[in-house]
């Protein structure tokens, strides 16, 4: 027997990670959805079925239709000072939407893979374990908790799975990463500042891919950290980036997070311990090095 994974957010970096990764499962039948029209550059080995997350008798026809063993709900606005901004419109994302999927599932008793963030806490005391009490300062983290909370109340079997500063790169995507951007600056001779006092756990997006395969394919219960291994800082990132690809690392200046006019307040330190993770499903991520390495070798392939 098949295991049929259905996927929201399959045009975005996890959901186009997650579609490679799950099409090369022989016991996997994969259903990808997102709003709109199918914008994967690939189209064999699995279904697409056009679903928005924020159309709750769209998301009840699509999920009882399919009738999925697993959905894995990558799919959520992320922009955090859109989210601020666009208060309406995040909330009917981040929240409602997760509704919409929990009362789905329950139709169908499917089991319930939910992304979330290490947002919802305030960055007091990074790395967190999964334990940890949630204390959002973002209006995105709110209503990232706010999902959650539905989650963890609902009757369904469920799991959640945290993660960190997602970076990767993926076709058609209007979004860069820290990676990206330092390189291409580098490249250009532009001078570049970039923070000494945020920590992150950056996570390879075909990590957290990973991740929540692990996850649906053990249909393991209860919160997870999925992130990349490391606790370190942005001006390190851009660093070990420079590193990498030969650039001059004299063009980056260290700055603290006071410096820069942002719309919401991020938190200082989060980053996670991955011990559950590791032992309980084998979870096993790239260093920050690494990643770079495998983002460098996707530059070099035709898109």
């Amino acid at each position: 027997m098949k295991k049929r994974i259905l996927l929201t957010g399959a045009n975005g970096l996890l959901g186009q990670k997650l579609v490679g990764l799950l099409v090369q499962q022989p016991d996997v039948d994969l259903i990808a959805t997102a709003r709109g029209s199918n914008r994967l550059p690939f189209a064999d080995g699995y279904t697409y079925r056009s679903m928005d997350i924020t159309d709750r008798q769209q998301v009840l026809d699509v999920i009882a239709d399919v009738r999925p063993n697993v959905v894995i709900h990558g799919a959520a606005m992320t922009d955090v000072d859109k989210c601020e901004v666009q208060k309406d419109d995040c909330w009917a994302q981040n929240v409602h939407a997760v509704e919409y999927i929990i009362e789905a599932c329950q139709a169908t008793d499917a089991f319930l893979v939910h992304v979330s963030t290490d947002f919802i806490f305030d960055g007091a005391d990074g790395p967190y374990d999964e334990t940890a009490e949630a204390n959002p300062i973002s209006f995105y983290g709110w209503s990232k908790e706010a999902g959650e909370s539905a989650v963890k109340h609902s009757k369904i079997r469920w799991a959640i799975a945290r993660t960190v500063l997602v970076y990767g790169i993926a076709h058609d995507m209007s979004r860069s990463n820290i990676i990206l951007w330092v390189k291409k600056s580098l490249e250009e001779g532009k001078n570049i500042k970039v923070v000494t006092d945020q920590w992150r756990s950056p996570t390879l997006a075909e990590d957290l891919a990973m991740g929540c395969y692990l996850i649906a394919d053990q249909e393991a219960e209860g919160i997870f950290n999925i992130s990349g291994k490391e606790v370190i800082t942005p001006y390190e990132m851009a660093i070990k980036t420079a590193d990498y690809f030969g650039l001059d690392k004299s063009l980056i200046a260290q700055a603290d997070a006071s410096t820069f006019t942002q719309v919401a307040r991020r938190p200082p330190r989060t980053g996670f311990i991955l011990d559950k993770a590791q032992t309980v499903l084998g979870y096993n991520p790239h260093s920050f090095e690494e990643g770079i390495a495998i983002l460098a070798d996707q530059l070099k392939q035709p898109v």
